[in-house]
This record gives C-alpha cells, sequence and structure tokens, in this order.
C-alpha cells in the first residue's frame, strides 16, 4: 500500500475515496488519468476495510458486566 494512503486516517481516506468515486462516475478525467483514480481509489478502499476491520475486532473484544457496563476486553476467540 502507498506510504500516503497508509498513514492516512479513517476519514481521510474515506473523504478522499468519496471525490475519486465522484470523478470518476461523471467522466471528468482523461483515461490514463482514469486508470490511475481507479488504482488510488482501490488503495484508499483497503485501507477503509482494514480499519474498520479492526475498529470491529475492538467492539468485538467488549466485555460486560452484570449491569451491562463495559468491565474491559476479551479475546474474541474467548
Amino acid at each position: 500500500m502507498s506510504a500516503d494512503v497508509q498513514d492516512m486516517s479513517f476519514e481521510d481516506a474515506l473523504r478522499e475515496l468519496e471525490q475519486v468515486v465522484g470523478k470518476l462516475e461523471r467522466g471528468e478525467v482523461p483515461l490514463d488519468e482514469s486508470i490511475a483514480l481507479y488504482e488510488r481509489g482501490a488503495l484508499l478502499k483497503k485501507l477503509c476495510e482494514g480499519k474498520l476491520k479492526d475498529a470491529e475486532e475492538k467492539v468485538a473484544k467488549l466485555t460486560l458486566d452484570g449491569d451491562g457496563k463495559p468491565t474491559g476486553t476479551a479475546p474474541l476467540d474467548g
């Protein structure tokens, strides 16, 4: 993954991905640039999916006490 994409926050990557998709949908760029935008979009999508998966795993690990209050985390396979 491109270093500049890898260091982006989820929000920044999603914002740029939306811009890339918009440009491609409107067809406002030449073919060569469309291909480069598509490749960048694929990297941004991969980053967003990875960050979402990490967040889902963290949420899945939360443990609750008898009153439903968070008490910490537990392994996903536990």
